[in-house]
């Protein structure tokens, strides 16, 4: 992926570049991503799907890696976007899904998940075997963590020589958050220690050379460490770069790669930008991105509250709440909240358990009545002021329309020119 190459070049020469990593299946994120790399016109932008999101068997969105590829450019399409600016990534790409199984069990289907996101035209792989499988020791010895990593490596190698096109690139590190966030709250987060950063750089590259793997190890781009940021329900943790300064210097020395920090969701705008210029160039966001698009479905349900007749409304808050509460199967592990509490955690909490359900019939069908409802009636400006303030001034300056899904669209904008200043400019 050359896009990707040519912006880790122009880092190591020195530049303050980085890119934003967007992860998440909902389309107006997507939708949201695209119109602003269309309005600042970003050469390209980046989407990732994780192995529990999108693999073989469905993943919990229901797509397959082509699947996913044919939804994003189906997007793009309708937002007249070229596809040749679109890069996709896999993240997490290992056993995670199949961890019941035993290791060579899940080792296997993960082989065919790797072959397939290769095959369907993601070209960032992010190996990630650092879980445990069935009969396997915890923690997982990083030397058994590499191992798995270069059969997976050899599985995508495979798929590329057969599906032709750009060569893939890859991102390794062990030092990962669990796919879908913190479980728990956050307690003393460790930063990597640079010894611990370089050893797992050393450890893979001496195993893809061993495995005849070179020309791969030359198109590994970043390493994901622990820069010390993190979110759990309620609170975040904020980049502090003095405690990450000799994890940092580390990475200078390494020829071709920086790292990739997870988690970066509701960073400020400043600890993003030191984030990029610390060479933590790879900015994965996707929590953060769907929390904005609930907070603007919220403000769009209060506004409908104001302005439409009772008799009309969509209460798509409501219903919301409703199919949460009826099927608990994506939060019941992770809030442990009672009444009120637990009404809080379900709405608001950083972890956005809530993105999980956007997809259920019931809930889409209330937020296109809540659309509908707001295209029939469109609202002032004053409630949009109201409700929307990031909104009402892109409708100010000719950005945004009175249009729900424009005023959206606008709302999750604000989220994502954060991530844009701090990856590009730099550059200006």
């Amino acid at each position: 992926m050359q896009v990707l190459l040519d912006l880790i070049a122009r880092h190591k020469q020195g530049h303050a570049t980085g890119v934003t990593s967007i992860c998440s299946a909902h389309p107006i994120v997507i939708e949201a991503s695209l119109r602003q790399a269309q309005r600042t016109e970003q050469a390209f932008v980046l989407f990732e799907a994780t192995c529990n999101q999108v693999n073989q068997d469905g993943g919990y969105t229901g797509m397959t890696p082509a699947d996913f590829v044919a939804f994003v450019h189906g997007i793009a399409d309708r937002v007249g976007f070229d596809h040749a600016r679109i890069a996709l990534g896999g993240d997490h790409l290992g056993p995670n899904p199949w961890t019941a199984l035993t290791a060579d069990a899940a080792m296997d289907k993960a082989e065919v998940m790797v072959g397939a996101y290769v095959a369907a035209g993601f070209r960032k792989i992010h190996l990630d075997c650092s879980m445990a499988c069935a009969g396997d020791p915890e923690p997982l010895p990083e030397a058994e963590i590499v191992r798995r990593a270069v059969r997976l490596c050899r599985a995508a190698e495979a798929a590329y020589a057969n599906a032709g096109g750009e060569a893939p690139v890859y991102v390794i590190g062990t030092e990962v958050p669990v796919p879908g966030g913190a479980t728990e709250a956050i307690e003393g987060l460790a930063v990597t220690t640079p010894q611990a950063a370089l050893a797992t750089i050393e450890a893979h590259r001496q195993a893809f050379v061993e495995a005849g793997l070179e020309a791969a190890w030359h198109r590994v781009i970043a390493s994901v460490v622990q820069p010390g940021v993190e979110f759990d329900h309620h609170n975040v943790v904020d980049y502090q770069p003095q405690k990450a300064r000799e994890l940092s210097h580390a990475i200078t020395a390494v020829p071709g790669m920086v790292f990739e920090a997870h988690s970066t969701d509701y960073q400020t705008r400043d600890g993003l930008d030191a984030l990029v210029r610390d060479h933590f160039a790879i900015l994965k966001v996707g929590p953060g991105l769907t929390f904005a698009l609930r907070e603007a479905l919220w403000a769009l349900d209060a506004i409908e509250r104001e302005w439409i007749d009772e008799s009309q409304r969509s209460h798509l808050r409501d219903v919301v709440l409703e199919r949460m509460r009826a099927q608990p199967g994506h939060w019941q592990r992770y809030y442990h909240g009672q009444g009120h509490a637990l009404t809080i955690d379900l709405q608001y909490s950083l972890s956005d358990r809530i993105r999980y359900y956007w997809p259920d019939p019931v809930i889409e069908q209330a937020r296109q009545r809540l659309f509908d409802n707001l295209r029939a009636n469109p609202p002032p400006l004053p409630l949009i002021s109201q409700f929307l303030p990031h909104a009402l001034h892109a409708l100010r300056n000719g950005t945004a329309s009175r249009d729900p899904l424009s005023l959206a669209i606008a709302h999750i904008s604000a989220a994502l020119d954060d991530y844009h200043h701090a990856c590009h400019h730099h550059d200006h």
